[in-house]
């Protein structure tokens, strides 16, 4: 069973590597095999230099990033809520990074203010729901987030449509539609290093706390006889899934479709234990991600949005997953 595990994950990373290489190869500028390892190593044309460096490389990070932490914080999710259907923004943290970001463009901020704002619009709403649900006493915990979550992103999606109405229609209204739609399109290497931090923060809790979440998708009684804090383990999961999430939306935009689609692929691959599920969701959801920007650079002369390639492949992939029923989602 180990080396079956080992195999698949050893599979998915030379795959990874091989998405990588071609997403650096293609593109207005179509590089070979040996004009991408001599830019590498220095020795490239200025021209094939600035297109690696500054635009390619810069690119494939982001969405290697964004699309491993949408994925762990869908598989996360899915572990605590025990639920197939939740996804990162069930809490409605893209809902208010959304707001945060179109109140950012609104205000006519520059990039950074408009990222700074994302992020912190998305860790509120979460910090608000999580407020909410505690103050709401004799019900279901798990039931109150995820209604409190629903209705938080919905009042925040009306602020967004107010702020849409409000907007310049010439200037701000098409900012404001393609950063909701997702893209990496505008990504920087400056964009990247303050946003990776907050990712390997989110991330690295769920690494370390994978036997407590699995414990913890047993049911609350479950997990308390076996000695696990379940308060606390819940707040660390949410933060960490939340933290993640609010840091990549910051970046990319609003990404559906990842988070809820990615960790059921990998359940099918390896199972429920979460332990395992999460390497192979991270390296799933990175390579996706990858391979559909890629796919929405070239596809056609104009800049195509993620969000609308990620729908058009995860809401079919969903139904499937739905007509084969149960046993995919466990």
């Amino acid at each position: 069973m180990r080396s079956g595990f080992s195999f698949k994950v050893l599979f998915l990373c030379i795959l990874l590597v091989l998405l990588c290489v071609l997403a650096l190869a293609i593109g207005p500028l179509r590089l070979s095999a040996g004009e991408i390892l001599a830019t590498l190593r220095g020795d490239g044309s200025d021209q094939a230099a600035t297109v690696v460096w500054q635009i390619r490389l810069p690119r494939i990070a982001a969405a290697l990033m964004a699309g491993a932490a949408l994925a762990a914080a869908g598989a996360a999710y899915q572990a605590l809520f025990r639920n197939p259907l939740v996804s990162p923004d069930i809490l409605g943290v893209s809902a208010g990074a959304g707001l945060g970001a179109v109140l950012g463009i609104f205000l006519s901020l520059p990039v950074f203010g408009i990222q700074l704002l994302a992020f912190a619009g998305g860790m509120a709403a979460v910090a608000l729901v999580w407020l909410v649900a505690s103050a709401v006493r004799n019900a279901d915990h798990t039931l109150v987030l995820v209604l409190t979550g629903v209705v938080v992103g919905a009042l925040a999606g009306a602020m967004t449509s107010l702020l849409k109405v409000l907007a310049d229609p010439y200037d701000q209204l098409p900012a404001i539609t393609f950063w909701l739609l997702g893209s990496l399109a505008s990504v920087t290497p400056e964009d990247i290093w303050p946003v990776l931090p907050a990712v390997l923060i989110g991330l690295v809790p769920l690494v370390l706390l994978g036997w407590r979440i699995n414990v913890l998708s047993m049911g609350d009684d479950e997990a308390r006889a076996l000695g696990v804090e379940t308060g606390r383990l819940r707040l660390a999961v949410i933060a960490s899934a939340t933290l993640a999430t609010a840091a990549v939306t910051a970046l990319a935009g609003v990404l559906g479709w990842v988070g809820l689609v990615i960790p059921h692929i990998a359940r099918m691959l390896v199972g429920p234990d979460f332990t395992r599920l999460l390497p192979v969701s991270l390296l799933l959801g990175a390579g996706y991600l990858l391979a559909v920007d890629t796919l929405a650079r070239t596809i056609s002369g104009t800049e195509v949005p993620l969000g609308i390639l990620t729908a058009m492949v995860g809401a079919p992939f969903f139904i499937w997953l739905l007509a084969r029923g149960r046993r995919v989602w466990t």
